[in-house]
């Protein structure tokens, strides 16, 4: 993996949580100054606007473009906030640099793909400028660390990630599925960079906005990104996931915002036994866990001398019923023990294909 390098004092300069707020798309001059007035004079200090909107189907509205930068430079005179942008391609970046722009972010569907990536990466190269990555629209991490590399390839060293969620064939409460372990997975790889949550596209709907906000929160994430729009009804884009000015203020100041950590000693202490007991426990199952597969062992043996197949799926079909019965009597959650009880599965069968297609010694009798 390329070594990507992140400025640690625009990491160390951010505030805590820091928000982006502001509508999916930059209507007209008056749509946008009524929006970036009101979250101004709520503290907001970095607003953010779709000038260029890259949809799914055509003859869907797909941003002003040019016009709104105009718009986005008057009100930068006005108001004491930074602005930031999605650009897609260098041309984007080209007008955005001119105009000013704070921030750019690289949106999902432009993450996806390496070509558009490096073109945009490209661009920028002797530029010092802000740049946040989303993840791609699918699940690969690959992908999201790949584009970090590229932008930090060029000299971007102020870099951050937005998760926005990642697109599904499954339906369920979200827009985009939340997928927390990568996010996560992202952030114990780049400690230092700044990662922000955007609820606004993962739930895909303003009532979903505080709870996906609070478990941002709650995971430590560094911010949240939220549209923000004056009738969101009435919004020429994504009309269902922006919320007004006044529910965004209710939103931030509902939420509890959790320290990182603590020095106080009682807190310290009592958290290092914990995770002592944990490490005990974690052994246990380890232990547990080698037991089980030394069995699996001795089960492919005894299917090897009988000449019986290593799949079976009757008891399959056992394993997987009782575990979450067992499972629920112990208060587990039953779909977590169905997950892992799969990978269990997994292991067993390549522990059994191993034993069952193991070569006998020459001089085995």
């Amino acid at each position: 993996m390329k070594t990507i390098s992140i400025d640690t004092p625009w990491t160390s300069s951010l505030p805590h949580p820091w928000i982006i707020a502001g509508p999916c798309s930059a209507e007209t001059p008056e749509q946008l100054r009524t929006t970036a007035s009101a979250l101004v004079a709520q503290g907001i200090t970095t607003l953010r606007a779709g000038i260029w909107k890259p949809r799914t189907r055509p003859g869907s509205f797909s941003g002003v473009g040019v016009p709104a930068l105009q718009w986005i430079q008057e009100l930068k005179q006005e108001l004491e906030a930074k602005w930031a942008i999605e650009v897609a391609h260098p041309e984007h970046v080209e007008a955005a640099l001119k105009a000013g722009i704070d921030i750019l972010w690289i949106g999902a569907r432009s993450t996806v793909n390496p070509f558009t990536v490096q073109e945009i990466a490209d661009s920028l190269k002797g530029v010092d400028v802000p740049v946040l990555v989303k993840n791609p629209i699918n699940p690969d991490l690959s992908l999201w660390m790949g584009a970090l590399e590229r932008l930090s390839g060029v000299g971007i060293t102020q870099l951050g990630a937005i998760h926005r969620g990642f697109s599904a064939f499954q339906t369920g409460p979200y827009r985009n599925l939340p997928a927390w372990h990568l996010p996560i997975e992202l952030k114990r790889r780049l400690p230092e960079l700044p990662l922000l949550c955007d609820p606004s596209h993962i739930g895909g709907d303003r009532s979903l906005i505080f709870p996906v906000s609070q478990k941002a929160m709650d995971l430590n994430y560094d911010g949240l990104m939220i549209e923000t729009h004056p009738a969101p009804d009435a919004a020429w884009s994504d009309a269902k996931q922006q919320v007004t000015p006044a529910r965004f203020q209710e939103i931030i100041e509902g939420l509890r915002v959790p320290s990182p950590s603590s020095n106080q000693q009682d807190y310290v202490n009592h958290l290092e036994t914990l995770r002592d007991q944990i490490d005990h426990t974690d052994r246990d199952i380890l232990e547990a866990l080698a037991r089980r597969m030394d069995l699996v062992k001795e089960v492919g043996e005894y299917k090897r001398e009988n000449n019986v197949a290593i799949l079976q799926m009757d008891r399959w079909e056992e394993v997987f019923r009782t575990r979450p019965e067992w499972a629920r009597l112990l208060n587990l959650d039953a779909d977590f023990i169905r997950d892992l009880y799969n990978l269990v599965h997994q292991a067993s069968i390549k522990q059994q294909e191993a034993v069952v297609n193991q070569t006998p010694s020459p001089d085995a009798t």
